[in-house]
Protein backbone atom coordinates (compact mmCIF):
# COMPACT_ATOMS: atom_id res chain seq x y z
CA UNK A 1 0.00 0.00 0.00
CA UNK A 2 1.16 3.49 -0.19
CA UNK A 3 1.69 6.30 1.91
CA UNK A 4 -0.16 9.15 1.00
CA UNK A 5 -0.02 12.85 2.91
CA UNK A 6 -3.59 14.22 4.42
CA UNK A 7 -3.86 18.01 5.07
CA UNK A 8 -5.95 18.82 8.08
CA UNK A 9 -7.39 21.56 9.73
CA UNK A 10 -4.89 23.32 12.09
CA UNK A 11 -3.92 21.41 15.10
CA UNK A 12 -6.49 18.49 14.18
CA UNK A 13 -3.34 16.63 13.51
CA UNK A 14 -3.89 14.40 16.18
CA UNK A 15 -7.50 13.87 16.30
CA UNK A 16 -7.28 12.69 12.62
CA UNK A 17 -5.01 10.40 13.10
CA UNK A 18 -6.41 8.69 15.76
CA UNK A 19 -10.01 8.57 14.34
CA UNK A 20 -8.91 7.25 11.30
CA UNK A 21 -7.18 4.10 13.16
CA UNK A 22 -10.69 4.22 14.75
CA UNK A 23 -11.97 3.34 11.32
CA UNK A 24 -8.79 1.15 10.09
CA UNK A 25 -7.05 3.26 8.26
CA UNK A 26 -3.19 3.32 8.99
CA UNK A 27 -1.49 6.58 9.93
CA UNK A 28 1.30 8.24 10.90
CA UNK A 29 1.69 11.30 12.92
CA UNK A 30 5.17 11.88 13.60
CA UNK A 31 5.62 13.68 17.33
CA UNK A 32 8.52 16.18 18.69
CA UNK A 33 8.34 16.67 22.41
CA UNK A 34 8.47 20.57 23.20
CA UNK A 35 8.52 22.45 26.36
CA UNK A 36 5.93 25.43 26.31
CA UNK A 37 6.30 28.26 28.75
CA UNK A 38 3.34 29.95 30.00
CA UNK A 39 3.77 33.08 32.64
CA UNK A 40 2.86 30.00 35.90
CA UNK A 41 4.57 27.17 34.62
CA UNK A 42 6.17 24.84 32.04
CA UNK A 43 4.63 21.97 30.39
CA UNK A 44 6.03 19.43 28.07
CA UNK A 45 3.84 18.43 25.14
CA UNK A 46 3.97 16.08 22.05
CA UNK A 47 3.71 18.30 18.77
CA UNK A 48 3.28 17.45 15.45
CA UNK A 49 6.15 17.49 13.47
CA UNK A 50 4.79 18.24 10.49
CA UNK A 51 1.78 21.20 11.07
CA UNK A 52 -1.42 20.36 9.18
CA UNK A 53 0.22 17.13 7.39
CA UNK A 54 -0.21 13.32 8.28
CA UNK A 55 0.59 10.20 6.77
CA UNK A 56 -2.47 7.82 5.96
CA UNK A 57 -1.15 4.59 4.24
CA UNK A 58 -4.47 3.44 2.14
CA UNK A 59 -5.34 1.62 -1.21
CA UNK A 60 -5.80 3.83 -3.90
CA UNK A 61 -9.66 2.96 -4.04
CA UNK A 62 -10.41 3.77 -0.41
CA UNK A 63 -8.64 6.84 -0.83
CA UNK A 64 -12.04 9.09 0.12
CA UNK A 65 -12.42 7.09 3.16
CA UNK A 66 -10.37 9.83 4.73
CA UNK A 67 -12.68 12.33 4.67
CA UNK A 68 -15.55 10.71 6.47
CA UNK A 69 -13.36 11.80 9.39
CA UNK A 70 -13.74 15.37 10.64
CA UNK A 71 -10.83 17.77 10.37
CA UNK A 72 -9.29 15.95 7.54
CA UNK A 73 -9.21 18.90 4.45
CA UNK A 74 -7.61 17.46 1.28
CA UNK A 75 -4.77 14.98 -0.26
CA UNK A 76 -1.64 16.96 -0.68
CA UNK A 77 -1.02 16.98 -4.86
CA UNK A 78 2.40 17.03 -6.31
CA UNK A 79 2.43 17.24 -10.01
CA UNK A 80 -1.42 17.19 -10.67
CA UNK A 81 -0.94 13.68 -8.79
CA UNK A 82 -1.74 12.77 -4.89
CA UNK A 83 1.97 13.04 -3.15
CA UNK A 84 3.28 9.59 -2.30
CA UNK A 85 5.47 8.88 0.13
CA UNK A 86 8.06 5.98 -0.29
CA UNK A 87 8.44 3.43 2.89
CA UNK A 88 12.02 4.04 3.55
CA UNK A 89 11.08 8.06 3.61
CA UNK A 90 8.63 7.08 6.80
CA UNK A 91 11.11 4.71 8.26
CA UNK A 92 14.08 7.97 7.74
CA UNK A 93 11.79 9.70 9.57
CA UNK A 94 11.14 7.38 12.57
CA UNK A 95 14.81 6.15 12.97
CA UNK A 96 15.69 10.18 13.16
CA UNK A 97 12.75 10.63 15.41
CA UNK A 98 14.04 7.69 17.31
CA UNK A 99 17.76 8.52 17.98
CA UNK A 100 19.19 10.04 21.32
CA UNK A 101 19.13 14.24 21.35
CA UNK A 102 23.23 14.11 20.88
CA UNK A 103 26.14 11.83 19.07
CA UNK A 104 29.89 11.67 19.08
CA UNK A 105 31.16 12.95 15.50
CA UNK A 106 34.75 13.12 14.50
CA UNK A 107 35.15 15.83 11.75
CA UNK A 108 38.15 17.41 13.00
CA UNK A 109 40.12 16.24 9.49
CA UNK A 110 37.20 17.83 6.92
CA UNK A 111 37.12 20.96 5.25
CA UNK A 112 34.66 23.02 2.76
CA UNK A 113 33.51 21.08 0.03
CA UNK A 114 34.36 17.59 0.88
CA UNK A 115 32.34 14.48 0.33
CA UNK A 116 31.35 12.35 3.34
CA UNK A 117 29.36 9.42 4.19
CA UNK A 118 27.59 9.36 7.83
CA UNK A 119 28.48 6.43 9.88
CA UNK A 120 26.46 6.98 13.08
CA UNK A 121 23.26 8.82 14.00
CA UNK A 122 19.93 9.21 12.02
CA UNK A 123 21.41 9.84 9.17
CA UNK A 124 23.62 6.73 8.68
CA UNK A 125 24.99 5.91 5.27
CA UNK A 126 23.62 9.33 3.94
CA UNK A 127 26.32 11.03 1.72
CA UNK A 128 26.73 14.50 2.60
CA UNK A 129 28.97 17.74 1.50
CA UNK A 130 31.13 19.70 4.33
CA UNK A 131 29.58 23.29 3.28
CA UNK A 132 30.54 25.44 6.12
CA UNK A 133 33.46 24.86 8.51
CA UNK A 134 32.73 27.08 11.56
CA UNK A 135 34.54 27.39 14.87
CA UNK A 136 31.91 25.83 17.03
CA UNK A 137 29.71 24.21 13.64
CA UNK A 138 29.73 22.34 10.63
CA UNK A 139 26.95 22.72 8.36
CA UNK A 140 26.28 19.58 6.35
CA UNK A 141 24.43 19.10 3.05
CA UNK A 142 22.53 15.67 2.71
CA UNK A 143 22.02 15.71 -0.67
CA UNK A 144 19.36 12.42 -0.76
CA UNK A 145 17.05 14.97 1.36
CA UNK A 146 17.94 17.66 0.51
CA UNK A 147 18.04 19.37 3.60
CA UNK A 148 20.88 20.69 5.83
CA UNK A 149 22.21 19.90 9.34
CA UNK A 150 23.78 21.35 11.99
CA UNK A 151 26.45 20.00 13.77
CA UNK A 152 27.82 21.67 17.16
CA UNK A 153 31.02 20.83 17.85
CA UNK A 154 31.74 19.70 21.20
CA UNK A 155 33.57 22.02 24.20
CA UNK A 156 36.12 19.94 25.89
Amino acid sequence: MNWYVVYTKPKWEKKVAERLNEIGVVTYCPLVTKTSQWSDRKKTISVPLFNSYIFVQIEEKDRNKVFQIPGAVRYLFWLGKPAMVKDSEIEAIQTWLAAPATYEVSLDKWKKGDKIMLESGPFISQSAIIQEVKQNHYILILESLGCLLRIDKKED
